[in-house]
């Protein structure tokens, strides 16, 4: 389950225990949605938002947006039947929180396996210090692996670290997640921005997110939906420029060149692939959108 062009641009968090807001989700216009069962719901509502939120799943009405249900860990009272139920409801995605080792996601997927679902993939929540040192050990676990998402909050409270604008103390974990990432064909996504009256900081967060190589943001609150589909898309004029070198270097291989001048600048093949990704994501995304 290797990372494509799907759009991942503003992934949203969901309060699993909150009905209205599992309908009005219906309406946002988030790429994914993960449906929450860990942190976002008290454990006397576990039962309750489990029910809820796989029953939403199974019943549709979400289009195209990617579904995804964060369970809780298999080592609490409610992971093991988190995953059971969400196996039933069959969402795009299962995200297992506060991964630490293969065999969390291969536990996962066992128990996926022995109640008939070979459908849904596994995403990996990286927030603890174990996981971030294990994270090629992590990214290797299954081939039913499609993403790992980044929970910066819990990482730097385990880090005894601070929240800065250019997130310096957590820098090393980003780079080595994104590296496990694409050494395996995985999505990865960034961790969410805390600070809800901060506009600027948001989409500054946003851009240095793109910059380092993520393929969208988690995001807790749906007035950050339009800031992180801006950013996180490709611009009509990078979408031009990649249409003209792929022409260009389709035109110049079936002369038997391997390179080619397109406004005075040098293209390769690693310049096609590139604007290949680019080309197939806008597309992705106007098919969304439409």
């Amino acid at each position: 389950m290797a990372a494509s062009a799907r759009p991942r641009r503003s992934v949203l968090y969901m309060p699993g225990s909150n009905a209205r807001a599992l309908d009005k989700a219906k309406t946002l216009a988030a790429d994914a949605l993960i449906l929450d069962l860990e942190d976002a719901v008290a454990p006397e509502q576990k039962a309750m938002a489990r029910e809820q939120v796989c029953a939403a799943v199974a019943a549709g009405g979400y289009g195209a947006r990617e579904l995804i249900i964060r369970s809780n860990g298999l080592d609490t009272p409610w992971g093991r039947d988190d995953i059971i139920a969400a196996a039933g409801a069959v969402p795009d995605a299962i995200l297992l929180p506060k991964v630490e080792s293969a065999a969390q996601v291969q536990a996962a997927e066992a128990l996926l396996q022995q109640h008939g679902q070979d459908k849904t993939a596994i995403w990996c929540m990286m927030e603890t210090p174990k996981g971030i040192l294990r994270a090629e050990e992590i990214a290797a676990a299954s081939p039913r692996l499609a993403a790992l998402v980044m929970g910066t909050s819990d990482l730097v409270k385990d880090l005894n670290a601070q929240h800065t604008p250019l997130r310096l103390p957590v820098i090393t974990a980003l780079g080595l997640c994104l590296l496990a990432a694409r050494a395996y064909g995985l999505a990865i996504l960034d961790g969410v921005y805390l600070d809800l009256d901060d506009d600027a900081g948001f989409e500054a967060a946003c851009r240095q997110g793109l910059e380092f190589g993520f393929d969208g943001k988690t995001l807790i609150h749906p007035k950050t939906l339009g800031a992180a589909n801006r950013v996180f898309a490709p611009t009509e004029a990078q979408v031009a420029w990649a249409h003209k070198i792929i022409a260009a270097f389709e035109a110049a291989a079936k002369e038997g060149k391997g390179v080619v001048l397109v406004d005075g600048k040098l293209i390769e093949n690693l310049h096609v692939e590139q604007a290949k990704k680019l080309a197939a994501l806008a597309e992705a995304i106007a098919k969304l959108q439409a």
